[in-house]
């Protein structure tokens, strides 16, 4: 049996900077404290996510929601038993800010200091929220990342599949601003589907027509531009009506190819189906995701897990949770922990969207 740990976590790897405080025992893990300071009015004039206002944002708020979380745990500094941080992937400038933060506090306060892989975070985090045992299948769906894993251990993760291009947040970000809808675009474009016509559309299934579980959501991208500017063609403007219709339509293609992928990442484990689908990332708070990855997993006599929405979108207990989940395998880091703006999961396969100086990206 290992030994009771609180540990104080840290993330900043995209505009969300977050700080918590999880106490991991006999009787399993418990979020003391989760603090989360968005970004959205920052980034609101220009359509995404600037790196540059981020980096700076995190800077000025890591410490503050770092004292927050320790304050509503009623814990003070002292009282923590190691210090996590996310050190990849993610903006680079937000993963410097959080890295060089927790060096400073770890430093000050002489605890063992955790770099977290952000994915490793994501993909553990149905341990901390459900206590799932391993081995599980991972949907892994989010702004920056979509990937099938099969999760054996704290440290071991074998990728099935994943997007060869845009992932399904960022597809959704990017048609929010082509309908003319606001920032972030997964919570407003779910919301305004519910008043649109999922059929009106017939946008594509990339990648159905080929095996495995590949992902592709650029060309669905494209197709929603292409049908927009047939809207306007025609009408001189876009109604409200076509917004929701096209919406709609783009979230159940999205819904549909990920529920057809995952049957298939289902048949691809070896040995049979695992007993458990599990769903993590921003993307995994979509209702219509959620319904039709529960009906899969009945399809294949799977338990389904999705965490409560506040842990699917990007916090830092999933990072405490992460580092204690991996502590008894590795030693801690030094000051020397550098900051990576790519670090994927399962290193024994080359990278789907390619490699460069700083290594594969996913």
């Amino acid at each position: 049996m290992r030994a009771p740990m609180t540990i104080l976590g840290l993330e900043s790897s995209c505009d969300d900077t977050a700080a918590a405080v999880v106490r991991v025992d006999e009787a399993g893990a418990r979020v003391l404290s989760s603090v989360v300071a968005d970004q959205t009015d920052l980034h609101a004039a220009f359509g995404g996510v600037v790196p540059e206002i981020a980096a700076r944002a995190h800077a000025e708020k890591l410490d503050l929601c770092a004292e927050e979380a320790l304050t509503r745990a009623n814990l003070a500094l002292s009282e923590i038993d190691a210090i996590a941080v996310t050190s990849g992937p993610g903006l680079i400038g937000g993963v410097v800010s959080g890295v060089m933060c927790a060096k400073g506090l770890a430093l000050a306060s002489g605890k063992p200091l955790y770099g977290v892989n952000h994915l490793a975070g994501h993909a553990l985090t149905p341990r901390l929220t459900d206590g799932v045992a391993y081995p599980y299948l991972m949907l892994l769906v989010s702004g920056g990342h979509c990937q099938f894993l099969l999760v054996t251990g704290p440290d071991d993760f074998t990728r099935l599949g994943g997007t060869i291009d845009d992932a399904p947040g960022e597809a959704f970000d990017k048609v929010a601003r082509l309908i003319g809808l606001p920032q972030p675009g997964g919570p407003i474009i779910e919301a305004v589907s519910n008043k649109g016509n999922p059929t009106r559309f017939a946008f594509p299934r990339a990648l159905l027509d080929r095996p495995g579980c590949d992902l592709s959501f650029s060309g669905l991208k494209t197709a929603v531009l292409r049908a927009r500017d047939r809207i306007v063609d025609e009408k001189d403007g876009i109604t409200v009506q076509d917004q929701a219709d096209l919406a709609a339509s783009f979230q159940a293609a999205v819904v549909e190819v990920l529920a057809e992928k995952t049957r298939r990442a289902f048949a691809l484990v070896e040995g049979g189906p695992p007993p458990t689908l599990c769903v993590a990332g921003g993307v995994a708070s979509n209702h219509s995701v959620r319904a039709a990855l529960e009906t899969v997993a009945q399809e294949f006599g799977a338990a389904f897990v999705a965490p409560p929405l506040n842990l699917c979108t990007d916090n830092a207990a999933m990072i405490a949770f992460a580092a204690a989940e991996q502590m008894h395998l590795r030693q801690p880091d030094d000051l020397t922990l550098a900051a990576r703006p790519r670090w994927p999961l399962d290193t024994s396969q080359p990278g789907m969207l390619g490699s460069g100086k700083k290594g594969a990206k996913a």
